[in-house]
């Protein structure tokens, strides 16, 4: 069963700028892909469309059971329930502690306050940020708000992690680490598409590879076997 689906799916923003065109592919329940390209490729448009951040301007999306170009206002919160997003700006909440930021997604959903307390800090142990749980992210390197990050997105077992470049601000031993717990959270059951520039790494891990150039598909690789040109 396909969990996201994308048909003839173009972007233009207000400027005229052609950000995606025509682009079509499918991510299977429980796959996890990257997604690959030059700077400006379209990577990031194409995420903030899947997660309903941006309007797309052409073509269908369909996520979970939603049909994107069909999506009303009142849907828009249930279709983020299913997703965790993690942009490449970390976003936190400056003037509130590691551990709140973590719990934001289960304090929003209503989740009783224990469950809340006990899964912020399981997910921050697993980032490796146990000792940081009373710290204010100004108080973290680069590499730490972008974990924290990650855990704020894994926290509620979203369905779906969407991922602009996770790793882009992690030395390379800590970025194995993260695409590391990315195949853990995979294998039990994610669906995951990340976007990432670091090709040595993401060919390491033997999944399909998704490329753009220019705001077109290129190619889609299927464990180092091209399978779409």
């Amino acid at each position: 069963m396909n969990l996201i689906h994308l048909q003839n799916v173009s972007k233009r923003y207000a400027n005229g700028y052609l950000a995606l065109d025509n682009v079509s592919f499918s991510l299977a329940a429980g796959e996890l892909a990257f997604l690959t390209g030059h700077s400006g490729a379209g990577k990031s448009t194409l995420l903030k469309l899947i997660a309903a951040l941006e309007p797309l301007s052409q073509g269908q999306i369909k996520v979970h059971r939603y049909h994107l170009n069909k999506l009303t206002p009142r849907q828009i919160p249930f279709l983020r329930r299913n997703i965790g997003i993690i942009l490449q700006s970390p976003n936190l909440l400056m003037d509130r502690s590691v551990l709140d930021n973590v719990a934001l997604p289960l304090i929003v959903a209503g989740s009783p306050y224990r469950d809340i307390q006990n899964r912020a800090r399981a997910v921050l142990a697993k980032m490796g940020l146990q000792n940081k749980q009373k710290c204010f992210p100004y108080e973290l390197s680069s590499g730490e708000q972008q974990r924290v990050a990650i855990a704020r997105a894994v926290i509620n077992k979203p369905a779906i992690l969407l991922a602009d470049e996770p790793t882009g601000n992690l030395d390379p031993a800590l970025a194995a680490e993260t695409m590391a717990l990315f195949s853990q959270f995979n294998q039990l059951g994610m669906t995951m598409l990340i976007a990432s520039h670091d090709l040595a790494l993401i060919h390491k891990l033997k999944h399909r590879v998704i490329t753009l150039s220019e705001g077109q598909l290129t190619s889609v690789m299927d464990k180092e076997k091209e399978i779409v040109a």
